[in-house]
């Protein structure tokens, strides 16, 4: 083979990996870029999200003493970002290859295949590419993708898994790069297996599983639902962590397929199709591990599905996990963890909700968190398996609680009753009309100035509440509307009544009771709904009952 000695094109970096590589914030280079006038031009990518050339960055980082030295392995990892750019996956490919003794990749280029043999010779080869690979993960955390499992993700897969025996065998059909398939059970333990639709990332999960040690693993390529590349095989536990909301998962050609004997999703619940796909390899007694978004556990679509998982004893559990556990989004997503029977079906199904928590924290739940709910309690009409929606009507104390809303709303109307302002009898209908003063006036006058696009008071002489108290009476909303009825929020053309500033002081406190008034009738309107809700809630599931005697 001819020796490439070309050299790869000088590495282009984000402003984000200008910032790791500095030590500071993105806020802090992107105030450099515009203090500085010598900070490198842009070298590639767009307005919005810039490239810059590594060797200028370092340049000007050590001008001006910014920053500090990069390792050899951030080297490398730029270097490979600048020859494969999106397609970094082939170059993380192409050096687990090189450092599984294979051929160098012509891609990869003399100077690239320099770097990383050289970084190997004085650490691992599976330091190294276990480093690259977390350097690939955060990329695809900061670029908000949902193709990969993210690190929190694994850690809750691993905790609700519990230990994995050294004889058993793993499927993941959806591996990915293998993030999930091998981080569980001991290294030199289980036999793996894994399916990947991108050819390119089961080539990489592959040689991660080899330089790893996880020698027991075979992953191969190819579309899980419709070309089943593990078809007699019966794994002790099932991980999966399926593309969300696949609409193009196969549903035509598989509508007599043999694994849907839960039912055969619709179209729009391919996470149900993926589940079924995966309880299909599972061995009896086995487990099968799937990472659900939220809406799965009460959409209508899926509840014949899972009504039969229910019924026949499947799900076991079902774990709602902090928000910020996924790499691309904050919204909670869930484990289901089901079991196929060798023997006596489960009876219950443990509802965990740790939404409350933080991303980070301990997955250990606290009893207020965890509940045991019997199948039949979960067969109504929606069969809704999300954990909160069970957790705290178990835990919830329906008598002391509506209770307490009696008393708001007991307190409400006394204080209703105190709030509303006793008046007298006016002058009739008109008679502050003849004399009075647009804003328009006031505000050339210096009395009121407009803030957020209202005017205020800024004078002793003008009540601030009588002007407000005006400004939102019948006529002057009138007076603001157009002929085709639409609402202007020009108010020049409203007027005040003139008076000395006592009787302003009256009318202020008058209109500022009536606006404490309306606010104590909008609580009182919330707390009123929030108690019907809770006392039919309570009569309808038992926890309350009417009284036979009046009290």
């Amino acid at each position: 083979m001819k020796d490439d000695t070309r050299h790869a094109p000088d590495p282009l970096i984000t402003g984000a990996e200008i910032a790791r590589l500095a030590g500071v914030t993105r806020a802090a280079v992107s105030n450099w870029r515009r203090r500085y006038d010598d900070f490198p031009a842009p070298a590639g990518g767009g307005p919005t999200s810039p490239l810059f050339n590594l060797a200028d960055v370092q340049a000007w980082l050590a001008k001006q003493r910014k920053g500090h030295e990069v390792s050899d392995e951030v080297r490398l990892w730029q270097s490979l970002r600048g020859v494969f750019g999106d397609d970094i996956i082939q170059g993380l490919t192409a050096v687990a290859r090189l450092l599984t003794d294979g051929p160098p990749s012509p891609r990869l280029g003399a100077e690239i295949t320099r770097q990383a043999l050289e970084i190997s010779r004085s650490t691992s080869k599976a330091e190294l590419m276990d480093a690259l690979t977390e350097r690939f993960l955060d990329a695809t955390r900061r670029a908000g993708s949902d193709q990969l499992s993210s690190p929190r993700t694994v850690r809750a897969v691993q905790h609700f898994t519990g230990p994995i025996p050294e004889t058993a065998t793993i499927l993941d059909p959806a591996c990915g790069i293998g993030t999930l398939l091998l981080s569980l059970g001991p290294a030199d333990g289980p036999t793996r297996y894994g399916q990947e639709i991108d050819a390119s990332m089961a080539d990489f999960a592959r040689l991660r599983a080899r330089l790893s040690g996880r020698t027991r693993t075979e992953v191969r390529a190819g579309d899980s639902l419709r070309d089943d590349k593990w078809p007699r095989l019966k794994a002790d536990l099932v991980v999966c962590d399926p593309p969300v909301a696949w609409p193009d998962w196969g549903r035509e050609d598989l509508l007599l397929d043999a694994r849907w004997e839960l039912g055969t999703p619709s179209r729009a619940e391919s996470e149900l199709a993926w589940l079924q796909h995966a309880y299909a390899h599972t061995a009896p007694g086995g487990t099968t591990v799937l990472v659900m978004p939220a809406s799965v556990a009460y959409r209508k679509a899926g509840r014949r599905i899972r009504a039969e998982l229910v019924r026949r004893g499947i799900l076991t559990q079902v774990v709602a996990l902090p928000a910020g556990t996924a790499t691309s989004h904050a919204l909670p997503i869930h484990l289901w963890i089901l079991v196929r029977p060798d023997g006596e079906a489960a009876q219950t199904v443990r509802m965990v909700d740790l939404t409350a928590n933080g991303p980070d924290d301990p997955l250990s739940p606290r009893p207020d968190q965890v509940v045991d709910i019997p199948l039949i309690d979960l067969l109504d009409d929606t069969v809704d398996l999300t954990p909160g929606a069970h957790i705290g009507s178990i835990n919830r104390d329906y008598l002391v609680e509506y209770a307490a809303l009696r008393n708001q709303l007991q307190e409400q109307l006394r204080a209703l009753d105190a709030l509303l302002p006793r008046l007298a009898s006016g002058g009739g209908p008109g008679t502050l009309d003849t004399a009075s003063v647009s804003i328009a006036d006031l505000a050339r006058a210096g009395l009121v100035e407009y803030t957020a696009g209202e005017p205020v008071s800024v004078s002793e002489h003008l009540d601030a509440d009588y002007l407000h108290g005006f400004l939102v009476s019948p006529t002057n909303r009138r007076r603001s509307t157009s002929s085709t009825g639409t609402f202007r929020t020009d108010t020049r053309g409203s007027r005040i009544p003139q008076m000395g500033i006592e009787a302003q002081r009256r009318y202020g406190a008058a209109f500022r009771a009536l606006q404490e008034v309306e606010a104590c009738t909008r609580r009182l309107t919330q707390l009123s709904q929030q108690a019907t809700d809770l006392a039919r809630e309570g009569l309808a599931n038992g926890a309350l009952n009417p009284p036979a005697e009046e009290d």
